[in-house]
This record gives structure tokens, sequence and C-alpha cells, in this order.
């Protein structure tokens, strides 16, 4: 990797730290995103003391408001010459329903909106550094969303896993959606299952799911196993080529039948840039 640029939200803990201190580690300069201007400097920090030489950036943006993640592709676009890597990671599961500076659900707003909308502001950079690779880390727990057009802000009900569900569902289906619009571009984008993780993303949560978490701790696997995929996706020569595909344990297989739906992927797609303010799909050159 070294020579390569890459950047990687969600990066002050966990799997998103964990990833970031690997593609240091493989010589990548490396920007990290996070919400809170202290702690994005303390990871990069930490990394450049784990990592002698490292080159890191740091970049602080609340990825769930629209108006801060264009503001950050913005940032990006004017400190970064290339971009060889994104990986979107940043997400985390809320016990209360709660809508954000836009009037979107949040979770579904940070978690699914924040990718689509941080890879469309930048997929112009990726394609003038191609070849180049998009990884969105997703979740098994997309198996069991559902996506429910007619209340997509769960307004009848707010039920903290089912919401969190769907948002990863959202993140296969945006990634098999992009994967056909990049065809021939240079640029691949994967989706990844990172396995059950001892994160902070479901840290303070009140709920019942909060609940559980807390007590199978000791059986999770450790951030930095988690990261093992993210880091096989952005970096192995294995996948170089690949795209549109679902990963565990550095492996492809397959995602659920919902998420291999083209149908059902195109009304999310066509959804979502409504809910982004898109008069017509970036993808499509003019």
């Amino acid at each position: 990797m070294a020579g390569k640029t890459v950047l990687v939200t969600g990066a002050t803990s966990g799997i998103g730290y964990e990833t970031a201190l690997g593609l240091a580690g493989a010589g990548a300069c490396v920007g990290l995103v996070g919400r809170d201007g202290g702690r994005t400097e303390r990871a990069a920090s930490d990394i450049r003391a784990a990592v002698p030489g490292a080159q890191t950036e740091t970049f602080v943006a609340d990825l769930s408001s629209q108006g801060e993640t264009r503001r950050l592709a913005s940032q990006v676009r004017e400190r970064f010459a290339r971009l060889d890597v994104l990986v979107n990671n940043a997400g985390a599961i809320f016990d209360r329903r709660a809508e954000t500076v836009d009037g979107i659900e949040r979770t579904w707003a940070l978690d699914h909106l924040g990718y689509v909308l941080l890879t469309l502001e930048l997929l112009d950079l990726l394609k003038a550094s191609a070849p180049a690779r998009i990884v969105n880390v997703a979740s098994a727990a997309h198996a069991r969303g559902r996506i429910d057009f007619d209340d997509i802000d769960c307004r009848k009900g707010y039920q903290p896993f089912a919401v969190y569900c769907r948002a990863k569902l959202g993140n296969v289906l945006f990634t098999r959606a992009l994967a056909r619009r990049l065809a021939g571009s240079g640029v691949t984008v994967n989706a990844l299952h990172p396995g059950v993780i001892d994160s902070g993303f479901a840290r303070g949560n009140r709920s019942l799911f909060g609940l559980f978490w807390w007590l199978a701790r000791p059986l999770l696997k450790s951030p930095a196993q988690g990261a093992a995929t993210p880091l096989f996706l952005a970096t192995s020569p294995e996948v170089e080529g690949a795209s549109g595909g679902y990963y565990s344990r550095s492996a492809r297989i397959e995602p659920s039948a919902q998420a291999r739906d083209e149908a059902l992927q195109e009304r999310v797609w066509a959804m979502s840039l409504a809910q982004l303010g898109y008069a017509a799909d970036p993808t499509r050159s003019p």
C-alpha cells in the first residue's frame, strides 16, 4: 500500500481504528474520520506511535448530517490528490428514535445514507485514482432487515435492532447497485460482515439489544479480528477487479435473497438519491 491514500470513517475506535492501523502499517497514507476532533487526533497519534513513519490525516464530521458529509468530501478533495481506497465503516445502533438535522431517522441516515453520500461525493476522485476500491462494512444482520418504503423513518414503531438490520441491508443493496454502475471504471465496491465484534457501537444503548450486547461481550471477537476482512478487501491482490461481492472471514459468500434482489436494489437506490437531494443519478455521465 506504499504510495496509496485511503480514507476510513468511524476510525477513532473499534473496527475502524484497527483498519486504519493496519493500512498505516502496510504503508498507506491514512485519512481518519471521526465525529470528535480530540478523539480523532488521539487515534492518529496512537497510530503514528505504533507505526513509526506513518502518514495520517484527520477529518471531523458527523456523517448523519448531509451538510457535514458534503463538507468532509470537499475537504478530502482539497487535501488528497488521489484516493485509492474508501472504507465506509461509521455506524451505530440507537436505543431511541431521533431525527437528524435533515429530518431523517438517524440510524438510516448514518448507517446507510452516510455511506451513499460520501461515496458519491468522492466518486470522481476514486475514478481518477483507478484502480481504486470502496469497502462497505455491513453485517450479517442484513439478512433480518426489511425495507418498509411506507415507513422508512420508523414513525409507526421503533425497534433498535430491526432498524439497524434495515440499514445494514441498505449497505448490501447499495453495494450491488453501485457495482453495476461502476463496471469498467476501474473502481470496485464490496461489502462485508466483520463478525460479531466487541466494539463501542452499542455502548450506552439501554434497549434489550444493549443488554444482550453487554452480556455477550466475553464471547465476542476483538476489533482487530473484525478488521481482518476490511483489510483483506482494501489490500489483497486476490480481490483485484472483484466487485459487487459480500464477504465474511475474507471469503466471498452469498448475502440474503433480499440483498440479491435487483429490483429492490434499484428501488432503494432511487429512494436514497431522493433522500439525499440528487435530481439525477450522479454515477451517470451527462
